[in-house]
């Protein structure tokens, strides 16, 4: 009969940190497998150390390289990838002669160890046992007394070795994170924690509950100093004093508020960018629309201000008293900020001489328009403008100029707000205009609420185009000469504009 194979998760360091069954394995097993640098040293080794009997067959299991450069002809990976299957095959002429093997794995074996390389290759021809172990995130949290995530907190875990763009984009989205691998990653790891705007709050845990553990603030880090073996840990958010606001008073010095004005997108978490997530963790106070503030989800400590969508002008002389106070602000805003939504009333709030010194940042979002055109095809694929059809802000005269401008130049339309329950005959007068100027077959793109649950996007031609079934939650497409439909073999219709324009 075959041996059994066991994968032995030691814990973090310290040997009184090792499970009891994974004490029973040890003193059980024929085979101490271990990994190693090519100097012999193997920490899993050390650990387990007091547990290893003198009758015990040991299999050091050395790796041909660490950080060095190789001549392998497949690089590093090939290197890598013909130790662990040589590694396996020793293991094997074990477990095939029935002993059983027991694999040492610092932390848990399963949790960016070596120990999966040996399972990969060995599971499915063997009994295999998994022992877990406390891994080095709940070491680090432990011993620096913070905790890592609460209540419907998001917890990533991340490698160092990530580009830094990457690592910022995960880093500015998530609430808690621990960053591992870090030794020479950390100069890189630490620009992304900056660039996130997560430094301040950034903590670093050297070897933890290891002799030689060091715990500090991570930006007060020497980076030459810095392991492998030590990672950088983003606390808990819940815990963050949040304090009250006085509006209308001056933020105290290294308290100084701000406003950011994000972008959710046309819905859902889907539709947020990474960047944005991370601006509305971060607020103190989040401002915008009830609908939009629906889709934020709520923190502990943090204060929701929602208003109706017809006081945008309120509302960021709002957001900008409670920045002149200290507070972080995200003032939410559906789409994009910028097109028909909250950044131009902030903006246009902020000029005045009371908030010069108040900081406003812009934060994208995904439009109506792209997401509306991502469901139907890709027809803004060439020229196209942009136009509101509601009246409540600019004449209608100046609207159906523009559309007749806009008809006439052949671009595609994208028209927002065309129509609302006190607004009902701008669509078909709309399409009365723009017929003008296309023909009757024009595709048309109907989207409402896209990316919600009521989403609906049909296509239909200009002359067809029902005034009935617009409202304030749909964005019309209006195709350009060029644009095209085409019936694909699932029986859907898409729609396109192709970016070549013929020559006159």
């Amino acid at each position: 009969m075959s041996g059994k194979l066991y994968g032995v998760g030691l814990g973090p360091g310290d040997p009184s940190l090792m499970t009891v069954r994974a004490v029973e394995v040890i003193a059980e097993a024929d085979v101490i497998a271990y990994h190693s640098a090519r100097h012999g040293r193997s920490i899993a080794r050390s650990i387990a150390a007091r547990h290893l009997r003198a009758d015990h067959v040991e299999e050091p299991l050395v790796y041909p390289l660490t950080t060095e450069t190789t001549d392998h002809p497949g690089g590093y990976r090939g290197a890598m990838e013909d130790f662990y299957t040589e590694a396996a095959a020793r293991l094997a002429v074990h477990l095939d002669a029935g002993r059983t093997v027991a694999v040492l794995a610092e932390g848990d074996p399963l949790f960016y160890g070596s120990y999966m390389h040996m399972h990969k290759r060995l599971a499915d021809r063997y009994d295999t046992e998994v022992i877990p172990g406390v891994t080095s995130v709940s070491a680090a949290a432990a011993r620096l007394g913070t905790p890592l995530a609460e209540g419907e907190e998001v917890l990533t875990i991340l490698p160092g070795t990530l580009p830094e763009e990457e690592l910022t984009a995960r880093l500015a989205a998530t609430d808690a994170a621990v960053v591992m691998k870090l030794g020479r990653t950390f100069p890189k790891v630490r620009t992304a924690l900056e660039g996130a705007g997560r430094l301040a709050d950034a903590r670093y845990a050297e070897r933890a509950t290891m002799a030689g553990e060091r715990l500090a603030d991570l930006a007060d880090v020497d980076p030459d100093s810095v392991p492998y073996f030590s990672v950088a840990v983003l606390p808990s958010r819940v815990d963050v004093v949040r304090p009250e606001p006085v509006p209308g008073t001056a933020g105290s010095a290294g308290s100084a508020g701000e406003v950011t004005v994000v972008g959710t997108g046309p819905a859902g978490p889907l539709w947020l960018t990474p960047e944005s997530r991370g601006a509305l963790a971060a607020a103190d106070d989040l401002v915008g629309y009830t609908t939009y503030l629906d889709r934020v989800p709520v923190r502990p400590g943090q204060r929701r201000h929602g208003s109706d969508n017809r006081v945008e002008a309120e509302r960021a002389a709002f957001a900008l008293e409670l920045a002149r106070s200290g507070r972080r602000v995200a003032v939410v805003s559906g789409g994009d900020p910028g097109i028909f939504a909250m950044a131009t009333a902030v903006l246009e709030a902020a000029s005045a001489p009371e908030y010069a010194d108040v900081p406003v940042r812009v934060l994208p979002g995904v439009t109506a328009a792209n997401a509306a055109a991502a469901r139907a095809g890709a027809p803004l694929g060439h020229d196209y403008a942009t136009v509101s059809l509601s009246d409540r802000l600019k004449p209608w005269e100046v609207i159906a100029e523009r559309l007749r401008a806009a008809a006439g130049a052949d671009l595609v339309l994208a028209l927002y707000n065309p129509g609302s329950r006190s607004r009902t005959w701008q669509v078909a007068k709309a399409r009365e205009l723009l017929l003008e100027h296309r023909a009757p077959e024009t595709p048309v793109v109907v989207a409402r609420d896209v990316g919600g649950p009521g989403e609906r996007v049909r296509i239909v031609r200009l002359a067809e185009l029902d005034p009935a079934e617009v409202d304030m939650r749909t964005i019309l497409l209006v195709g350009s000469s060029q644009t095209r439909v085409v019936r694909r073999g699932d029986g859907e219709e898409v729609v396109w504009t192709p970016r070549r324009y013929p020559e006159a």
